[in-house]
């Protein structure tokens, strides 16, 4: 037995000590570098507006249409007749038959190969049943998705080998349940401190170390671990990913966490301990762990929107059926400017946030296009969209939205769970890359052309001649690129008349504010990168809004396509024109409000308070309270060594 964790050394002293440029460098090393295909989110934060890339708007095939509705009427039935979505939030634990009739019905497989057993849907159809399934129950939706998008699956599918594919496909596809784990006590978004070990050991590896919020773990069959692989001979090294059976020797589930939503997500703290896992289980080579998951989620992030696009219906449901019974001063409260305003924002954010999720996962499907940079959006998009969506819901039920669905049951009303749905969607804005996080992400990808022909000339480690080298390259570059920024077709008032048809709303104009938008952010990335060079990357107040800025006019675009989709189609054209319109309208307010932002804010002054607040200048501020935190260290010890505790993991059979 290993000593009692009060007597361990603390967790810091077990993860890798990194600098802050050695950490930038192992991010910067696992992004994939080249663009080989076009991108229509790259283009438009370069100041080009290829609309030709998204319109007309790509469609699936006829047959991957019938087989994903037919799977799609199935999956409905099964949520109105077997899920207990106030039983799941009740009991904290989505019931074993549940899970076993998922499995029954192929939801377990919905993205695998039908030559392996599954269903092969389209990336569209997958996210359609997240949505469907998601709205039932959201824990549910999390452990599908945890499963298929960044769980075994995916990984496998894009890098695993053939007999990786052979032996663990079929059983991912029908019976066994996946988990990725990647975060640990004292290491998030930072993976260069990543402190799991997987030493190599003749024909096997052996892993140690401690696992944090490993989603799915609890009841997990399969895993798949990013662990460090030691540099020796005959070893590259580096953060490497594995498949491992969830029951191998040496692996304890110590907890079950709780959380203040998605009560009936299995996910928990999961020790390796000496644990031997065969090289034949390795996925790809030797340091290429977060290459692989960055890669797997460039199209797995999409699963998390896909499902605000199905609380953002809801929303509308309840605030549409509420608002029209519940008077207020004599109208029925939607008659009221101030609450009209809120079921407005909802009804249009959800229609302009699926015809993102959908046409981000169309241009999947058909592989012509580079959409990490549109998933991502999709991804901080929908996670910040679907959250106000149910804050505004809440508002608009009033002191009943505040209220359970259970209690409002028990006095006679209708179980309402809009409080429930606000605590549920709160985690999607730090789910697989928080907030924060995306926007440097995405910020990144963005200035990707201006680093390639002007990095060297801002990195301190270069010599005068690469700056030299990288200065002559970006004068040709800028000076084809700039002149480009000054004028468009976005000025010209008959460009996109195609979004104007008689009879219907005037989208035209909200795609010739698109063009002139995206060279306006262009060109104030350039001046931000002239004025701070080196010191771009600190400034995250300006790269956030630059990224909000870039998601609010692809949303724009993507509303806009859409809507001419369904009016070409005779599918409530003249709806979704309005619905379009509404939503590019509100969208063109933030984004003014966004790009006066960027250079008028307090962030400057926000770093000075932060500097006081660390320094204890503000401490007689927390005066007059009491603290009820219990005691015990803020990061957990993640010594390796063997449990000291019960295995709490639990295979659904």
């Amino acid at each position: 037995m290993s000593a009692p964790s009060a007597q361990r050394p603390s967790a810091h002293q077990h993860t890798p000590k990194v600098s802050e440029r050695e950490a930038r460098q192992v991010a910067e090393d696992a992004r994939e570098r080249d663009w080989h295909k076009p991108s229509f989110a790259k283009e438009l934060f370069l100041g080009r507006f290829r609309l030709d890339l998204i319109h007309p708007h790509p469609l699936p095939a006829g047959e991957d249409v019938r087989r994903g509705e037919e799977f799609l009427a199935r999956l409905r039935e099964f949520c109105d007749s077997t899920i207990d979505g106030a039983l799941i939030e009740r009991e904290a634990r989505i019931p074993d038959e549940v899970v076993n009739g998922l499995k029954e019905l192929g939801a377990l497989g919905m993205k695998i190969d039908v030559k392996y057993g599954g269903l092969g849907l389209t990336q569209v159809y997958y996210n359609k049943a997240l949505a469907l399934v998601g709205s039932a129950s959201p824990a549910i939706g999390a452990l599908l998705s945890a499963h298929q998008s960044i769980g075994v699956p995916q990984p496998l599918k894009i890098f695993g080998s053939q007999e990786q594919k052979d032996s663990f496909l079929p059983r991912l596809a029908r019976t066994d349940i996946s988990a990725f784990l990647l975060t640990e006590p004292d290491v998030g978004s930072d993976p260069a401190r990543l402190a799991t070990s997987a030493v190599p050991d003749g024909s096997d590896y052996v892993l140690d170390g401690v696992k944090l919020w490993t989603t799915n773990g609890v009841v997990a069959d399969l895993l798949v671990v990013m662990a460090r692989v030691p540099k020796s001979e005959g070893h590259k090294g580096g953060i490497t990913a594995f498949v491992v059976e969830a029951d191998a020797p040496g692996i304890t589930v110590e907890h079950r966490n709780a959380f203040m939503g998605l009560r009936g997500l299995e996910n928990g703290v999961t020790r390796f301990h000496q644990v031997r896992v065969p090289a034949a289980n390795r996925i790809g080579p030797e340091g290429a762990g977060l290459k692989i998951a960055l890669t797997t989620l460039n199209t797995g992030r999409l699963s998390l929107p896909a499902m605000c696009v199905g609380s953002g219906k809801w929303c509308l449901k309840i605030a549409r059926e509420w608002s029209a019974v519940r008077e207020q001063w004599g109208r029925p409260v939607a008659r009221h400017e101030a609450v009209g305003s809120k079921i407005s924002f909802i009804a249009a954010t959800t229609f302009a946030l699926e015809a993102v999720v959908d046409l981000a996962s169309q241009m999947a499907d058909e592989n012509r296009n580079d959409i990490r940079i549109e998933a991502a959006l999709a991804k901080l998009l929908g996670s910040e969209m679907g959250c106000l969506m149910a804050d505004e819901l809440v508002q608009i039920r009033g002191g009943r939205g505040f209220e359970t669905a259970e209690s409002l049951a028990a006095r006679g009303e209708r179980a309402v769970p809009a409080e429930q749905m606000l605590r549920d969607m709160r985690i999607n804005r730090i789910f697989e890359g928080s907030t924060e996080i995306m926007h440097l992400l995405i910020a990144r990808e963005a200035v990707d052309a201006h680093l390639k022909v002007a990095g060297d000339i801002i990195d301190p480690d270069k010599p005068l001649s690469a700056k030299a080298k990288a200065g002559a390259n970006a004068a040709g570059f800028y000076a084809r690129w700039l002149p480009k920024l000054v004028a468009g077709p976005g000025q010209l008032p008959g460009t996109y008349g195609e979004f104007h048809p008689a009879g219907h709303a005037d989208l035209s104009g909200h795609l010739r504010y698109v063009e002139r938008s995206s060279r306006k952010l262009a060109r104030s990335t350039f001046y931000a990168m002239s004025r701070w060079q080196g010191r771009m990357e600190t400034k995250q107040g300006f790269l956030g809004r630059i990224v909000d800025i870039g998601a609010e006019l692809f949303a724009m675009s993507a509303a806009c396509v859409r809507a001419e989709l369904l009016r070409t189609g005779d599918d409530h054209g003249r709806e979704a024109y309005q619905l379009a319109d509404a939503f590019c309208h509100q969208s063109r307010v933030r984004i003014e409000e966004l790009f006066t932002r960027l250079w008028s804010n307090t962030d400057d002054l926000d770093r000075r308070v932060v500097d006081g607040v660390l320094s204890g200048t503000y401490t007689w501020l927390e005066e007059g309270i009491v603290d009820p935190s219990g005691e015990g260290p803020w990061i957990a010890d993640a010594t390796p060594g063997p449990s000291t505790r019960d295995n709490v993991h639990r295979p659904i059979r």
